[in-house]
């Protein structure tokens, strides 16, 4: 029987009194097991008197007693003289529909454990919860601090919450707190030589166990990085503030909720809903003004350098060439067209500044109403671009007219941006006309990337962000936050020879795309950045990227002649949808490659593709996920003979058309940096 969540903040007696059902128990150790009984939670405290838990699997030991609670910047912490006080159970086993995404439905069963903690009055007396919930593939836990006499006003200086992960293994991760943010290439060490890391960061043990961790639902929080501190143990570090503390709340209020996916191979990883299910449901009602759509744009050419955003006689986004892009987008069913540098404040030293744009002046060569006027005429919406040099103090003083003007031309989505090194967020200061320095993951931002979220909701925008705060489920709760960046995406192809090497994507599938879609552009066909330099991709891989980097909206990034040089390419671009019914990795490992079959939500099609790295190597594919007694045409794009993305062999694609049914194989070879794709068809 189905026992709803728990509200998200009571007081214990308030919590008694809303779930008469739920046990009372007051012992020094509490326990839980998940629905399956494969992992067991436990949590007590030490000879200290500090909080801690521990997680088991099959038996084995997974987390050792680690330590919880915070350090406070005005008081002593809650870290020590804890007691149990209490502890409240109770399970949930629901599905819930998502109006876009990998899937249509999730299944959200857990048991959940709630336990009271109270601190001696010689420490302070403050009580503090602990809310756990274990699922069968993972387990999510989050503080919350209930309403108490004394305690209005949590200064947190960091989290006391750790992960000693007892069991050897190998990690991917990107270090957290670096200039860069997230746009880095990830690192594959033993798990006991991580430095201080970004979230998710996936491990797998020696014994084939596969974790990820992460966390869910971060409002008016900072981000949480994961810092080693000896041997396997982490520890939990947030994101600095300028105001000294990291985090300030008033009480009641609870945390993000920290999170851990676990799996017995990779494909339990990327098939697992656990941050999503964490999150709260739709608040937004109606979304259907939003629709997953494919885009192309006015961008990759100031990426390689032929056109700029500053005015001038190379400025990209002008009226003509913005109406060649509609033409383009209308005759090949591109929903959207992106013009970046369509706006006033582009000639100045904008990175890191932001002081001179503006978000409702265009250019003079650039006629906004009428291009919007004949997006609209060809059934195109053109997206929208909000490029703030991370001056948000200047971008929050104009956000609401950007919007509302938006919605008045019929632009349904907005790219934002916030290109600044990490630490240079331009933010309000404590007084009027002040600003201070803050983090792109620190609660300031995080706080005002949800203000523009709910602000563009209101005006039925949907918003992509760049240079974002990493994307933790909220998707969930404002759906029309479709897309983020979040990692080295494609752009950095057009600025070094295999500047993303041929693992890069096949590392992101299992880690940076656990936390959620990510517009990473795919679909440079030409293979080429500036000055020639080749990209670590064969032809047929940019088609697989299609099927391994998931977003609602999807880019073809390449200029419009270089996609109509290729038509069959192209072909397989306009065809591939950006919304799906059932999503699963049917081959892959972490680092190496990754084949999806996904399919679509508005018909009966599947796809099947994806991405190698640099080691060639042939599959066998199972068809099994296919529907039973029919017969399906696949359309086969892959790599050709002798392709590798060291040559210009790259350029080598073949294409295959055969019938398949469920329980058929087939096997295909991937070329060193290549990938493939498929569409299955029902019917001869």
């Amino acid at each position: 029987m189905f026992r709803p969540a728990l509200p998200a903040l009571l007081t214990p007696l308030a919590l008694f009194a809303a779930t008469p059902a739920l046990a009372q128990e007051a012992r020094p150790q509490q326990t839980l097991a998940s629905p399956d009984g494969s992992i067991v939670l436990t949590v007590s405290t030490d000879n200290d008197a500090r909080p801690t838990w521990s997680l088991s699997r099959k038996g084995k030991l997974l987390i050792a007693p680690s330590k919880l609670g915070f350090l406070l910047t005005d008081g002593i912490g809650l870290q020590r003289g804890f007691a149990i006080e209490g502890a409240e159970r109770a399970s949930g086993d629901d599905r819930w529909e998502q109006p876009w995404g990998e899937r249509r439905y999730v299944r959200d069963h857990y048991n959940e454990l709630l336990v009271r903690f109270r601190q001696d009055e010689s420490w302070g007396g403050h009580a503090m919860n602990l809310r756990f919930r274990l699922f069968d593939n993972g387990i999510g836990f989050r503080y919350e601090l209930p309403e108490q006499a004394g305690f209005k006003t949590a200064k947190i200086a960091d989290e006391v919450t750790e992960f000693d992960i007892a069991p050897e293994g190998t990690a991917w991760w990107i270090t957290g707190g670096e200039w860069n943010r997230y746009e880095q290439i990830y690192q594959k060490t033993p798990i006991d030589a991580v430095a201080t890391a970004h979230t998710p960061i996936t491990m797998r043990l020696d014994d084939g166990t596969h974790l990820a961790f992460h966390e869910a639902a971060l409002v008016d929080y900072s981000g949480m990085w994961l810092k080693r501190v000896e041997g396997r143990k982490f520890r939990a570090t947030l994101a600095p503030s300028s105001r000294g503390p990291r985090v300030v709340r008033d009480l009641p209020f609870h945390t993000p909720w920290r999170t851990i996916r676990i799996a017995d191979d990779a494909a339990g990883l990327v098939e697992n809903d656990l941050e999503l299910n964490l999150n709260e449901p739709n608040k937004l009602g109606d979304v259907s003004w939003f629709k997953p759509m494919k885009y192309i744009g006015i961008w990759w050419g100031m990426i390689r350098g032929p056109w700029s955003w500053a005015e001038g006689p190379n400025h990209g986004a002008t009226t003509e060439r913005t109406r060649q892009y509609i033409d383009f987008a209308a005759k090949n069913g591109f929903g959207g067209v992106l013009v970046e540098g369509w706006n006033k404040g582009w000639n100045g030293n904008w990175f890191g500044h932001g002081d001179d744009f503006s978000f409702t002046e265009a250019t003079p060569d650039f006629d906004l109403k009428a291009v919007t006027d004949y997006a609209r005429k060809k059934g195109v919406t053109l997206i929208g671009h909000h490029e703030t040099g991370g001056n948000i103090a200047h971008y929050e003083a104009q956000l609401e007219d950007a919007m509302a003007l938006y919605e008045k031309l019929g632009v349904k989505a907005v790219k934002t941006g916030y290109v600044a090194d990490a630490g240079g967020i331009i933010a309000p200061g404590a007084t009027p006309g002040t600003t201070a320095m803050e983090w792109h993951d620190g609660q300031r931002q995080v706080e005002h990337h949800l203000k523009v979220v709910e602000v563009a909701a209101r005006h039925h925008i949907a918003v992509n962000a760049h240079e974002p705060v990493k994307d933790t489920g909220l998707r969930r709760t404002y759906p029309n936050w479709v897309a983020r960046e979040g990692a080295r995406g494609m752009e950095y192809n057009a600025w070094g020879a295999f500047a993303n090497g041929p693992d890069h994507v096949p590392t992101l599938v299992y880690t940076r795309m656990l936390s959620g879609p990510m517009d990473y552009t795919p679909g440079v066909l030409s293979l080429e950045g500036a000055n020639g330099a080749p990209l670590a991709s064969t032809l047929a891989k940019q088609l697989g990227l299609y099927l391994a980097v998931y977003s609602p909206i999807q880019m073809a990034a390449d200029f419009v002649e270089t996609l109509e040089k290729h038509p069959r390419e192209l072909e397989f671009i306009k065809a591939v949808p950006a919304d799906w019914a059932e999503s699963h990795l049917i081959a892959g490992e972490v680092g190496d490659y990754a084949i999806f079959a996904r399919k679509d939500r508005n018909s009966a099609d599947w796809y099947v593709g994806g991405v190698n790295d640099a080691t060639a190597r042939t599959l066998t594919l199972n068809f099994d996920f296919l529907d039973p007694g029919k017969s399906y045409t696949a359309t086969i794009w892959k790599d050709g003979e002798g392709a590798t993305y060291l040559t210009e062999a790259r350029h080598k694609i073949a294409y295959e058309t055969i019938q398949v049914k469920k329980g058929d194989t087939y096997k295909l070879w991937l070329a060193p940096g290549g990938g493939a794709a498929i569409r299955l068809t029902p019917g001869k």
